[in-house]
């Protein structure tokens, strides 16, 4: 009896070790099963250029043949956002033209991207560009999740185009952890209020009858306030019938998490408000309640816009900058505190102030977004605004006007500048200009300039082909050109300077003539105007003596292009008759490392070889040959066409 009883324990403690060692096995069975699901790699094409993909870190496959020219790639190890991700890999060397998976990682934009040639692939200069990226081997790295598809900044992105979603980008809240993005309205929860708006406090019933003092009747400016004209729109109240959300409603959303701005317009934005005295105070007010309703429309915040308010009248002063305000409510309340300064209206001493003080580091500009300025006139200036617009633009300020209740037929008379919005801003299409007939319309003007100032890929007027370069022309004075070809030289650098818009600001031209020895015959900074241009040119004497090209070109880049500006287009148009004595392939090289644009225009004995070894890639559009000098004046035109061509196909901010 005891052994069957013991060997019933046996068997009991024989199953229970049978069915945990069953349970345990089951258990690991369990735990392969639910393992993380493998992660996908997303796929993009050839044309996909970084700035369109908001994730900030991201592990893509390309496809083979992004080796092609049609792909634009801008820089060298660090490359503009603008540029194709595939492409500039390949020109990277982490990929070939088989292509394969590359991680890419955003970096901050820079002051400036040389182009190189590299791995079959010409990337391109670029003077400055908001954002940047760097790619590297497709391998994971350790403590970061990876998204299996990409948030991009549009719907017309490739991958809303084959159906993915897309997602608003909102930074993780543990940095390093993570690189997948986060869907911005589940951040703001579903409480959130879409389109609020919010009135500031009324006036007091004599501010509409109150009159303000003046602008001086000589410089032109009215003298009637608005006491008489009928109310047909008070502050906020259009906005409000259209289902907004008055003041007293939104004393809840202070609890909610403040947005971190809207990613899809990345802009850094300053206002120039009208404060001079004839604006009146009723004006005045309209105007702030203006700048509300802008700065709730456009969703202030670090990782979208930002915007600072500068007031001008005699003198312009900043009410607060980029970095002040990172939130539409705050800068709204800030806003309904600026009061009015009074005096004249000037204009274009506002838009310097703004060129060589706001937009700077200290005071909040990002470098990665684009600088935008709005300058808002009641009537018209008394000072003059064109070239101080100009050289706004030139510093890469993108300038949009908007004009209230500009002078009727007998105030004409008044006006300093005639036409002064269309001379401030680079087109005339009516994107930069918004003309507004009655201050009680100006909240109409509200959606049109966000949906303008946001449109990144248009804000492209701050230069054009003709405006924004330093072009250095190295001539051929050798012993076979002789005197009446060299006159006939002249004239074809005649011809192409006077298709350029030549000043300070705008197009500077410098020239240099070279036998064995070199002479420089005047510098960037010499002549600023196009008729004194023309007439050095005429001036120039010839020198005559042999042929050694690569040492001129060496010289052309230490005395005429170390002293370009920044912010200029650096093009070398170099003419020459006959084959150098000397070796071009390296100083051509150093001129490309450099950032210089260079055109080898050949006559007669020149050597189409090294023609194309100096000339820019690619060579057919920048190396040209005639069989005499009579003939030069036939490449001109296609010089010009090639110069405007290279500068569209490049992005602008």
């Amino acid at each position: 009896m005891g052994i069957a009883v013991l060997t019933m324990k046996a068997s009991v403690i024989e199953m229970f070790l049978v069915l945990l060692v069953t349970g345990i096995h089951s258990n690991k069975e369990m735990t392969k099963k639910i393992k993380r699901p493998k992660f996908t790699v997303p796929q993009i094409n050839c044309d996909v250029r970084a700035g369109k993909i908001i994730n900030p870190e991201f592990i893509v496959k390309c496809p083979a043949g992004c080796q092609d020219p049609r792909y634009h790639v801008y820089g060298t190890d660090v490359y503009a956002s603008y540029s194709s991700v595939c492409g500039a890999a390949v020109h990277s060397g982490v990929l070939d033209n088989s292509g394969g998976k590359i991680l890419v990682r955003k970096v901050a934009g820079q002051s400036g991207y040389k182009g190189s040639y590299s791995n079959g692939v010409q990337s391109l200069s670029l003077p400055r560009w908001r954002e940047s990226f760097v790619v590297s081997e497709g391998k994971p790295q350790k403590g970061v999740t990876y998204p299996s598809s990409l948030t991009y900044s549009s719907s017309k992105s490739p991958a809303a185009k084959a159906g993915e979603t897309t997602k608003a980008y909102q930074s993780p809240s543990a940095p390093g952890t993570t690189a997948q993005p986060v869907p911005l309205m589940q951040v703001l929860g579903t409480t959130a209020v879409e389109g609020t708006h919010t009135t500031l406090p009324k006036p007091p019933p004599s501010a509409g009858s109150t009159t303000s003092s003046l602008r001086p009747q000589p410089v032109g400016q009215r003298s009637q306030e608005l006491a008489g004209e009928p109310e047909l729109w008070k502050p906020g109240s259009v906005l409000l019938d259209a289902g907004f959300v008055p003041k007293k409603e939104l004393s809840t959303q202070s609890l909610e998490p403040v947005s971190q701005g809207d990613p899809s317009c990345k802009v850094d934005l300053s206002f120039l408000i009208d404060g001079s005295a004839s604006i009146g105070k009723r004006r005045f007010r309209i105007q702030k309640q203006f700048l509300a309703d802008v700065a709730q429309a456009l969703d202030i915040g670090p990782a979208g816009p930002l915007m600072g308010v500068v007031q001008y009248g005699d003198n312009p002063v900043t009410q607060f900058n980029l970095k002040t305000h990172m939130n539409s409510r705050d800068l709204k309340t800030a806003v309904e505190k600026i009061t009015q300064r009074g005096g004249l209206s000037n204009v274009g001493r506002a838009i310097s102030f703004v060129t060589k003080n706001f937009f700077s580091k200290s005071n909040g500009n990002r470098g990665s977004a684009p600088n935008v300025a709005v300058v808002m006139v009641d009537g018209w200036p008394t000072d003059k605004v064109e070239e101080a617009s100009r050289f706004a633009r030139e510093s890469g300020i993108n300038i949009f006007f908007i004009t209230m209740e500009g002078a009727s037929e007998n105030e004409k008379q008044y006006v300093l500048e005639p036409n002064f919005a269309n001379k401030a801003v680079c087109r005339t299409n009516g994107f930069y200009s918004l003309s507004v007939q009655n201050w009680f319309s100006l909240h109409k003007t509200v959606q049109p300039l966000v949906k303008r100032v946001c449109d990144t890929d248009r804000l492209a007027c701050s230069k054009t082909c003709l405006n924004s370069a330093d072009i250095g022309f190295i001539i051929d004075g050798s012993s076979s050109v002789g005197t009446g070809n060299f006159r006939t030289v002249l004239q074809f650098v005649a011809n192409l300077s006077k298709e350029f818009e030549i000043s300070d600001t705008d197009t500077r031209i410098g020239a240099m003539q070279y036998t064995y020895e070199q002479r420089l015959e005047f510098g960037f900074d010499v002549y600023s105007t196009k008729p004194d241009v023309l007439n050095a040119i005429k001036r120039l004497g010839y020198w005559s003596g042999g042929t050694s090209t690569g040492a001129a070109i060496n010289y052309a880049l230490e005395q005429l292009f170390k002293k370009s500006k920044p912010n200029k287009r650096k093009l070398m148009i170099l003419i020459t008759d006959g084959r150098s004595y000397d070796d071009v392939r390296i100083p051509a090289m150093v001129a490309h490392h450099e950032g210089v644009i260079t055109y080898a225009i050949g006559v007669a004995w020149a050597a189409q070889d090294e023609l194309e070894v100096i000339a820019t890639h690619p060579a057919k559009d920048h190396a040209f040959f005639v069989d005499e000098f009579d003939n030069l004046y036939k490449v001109v035109p296609k010089v010009i066409q090639n110069i405007c061509t290279e500068f569209n196909s490049q992005p602008r901010n």
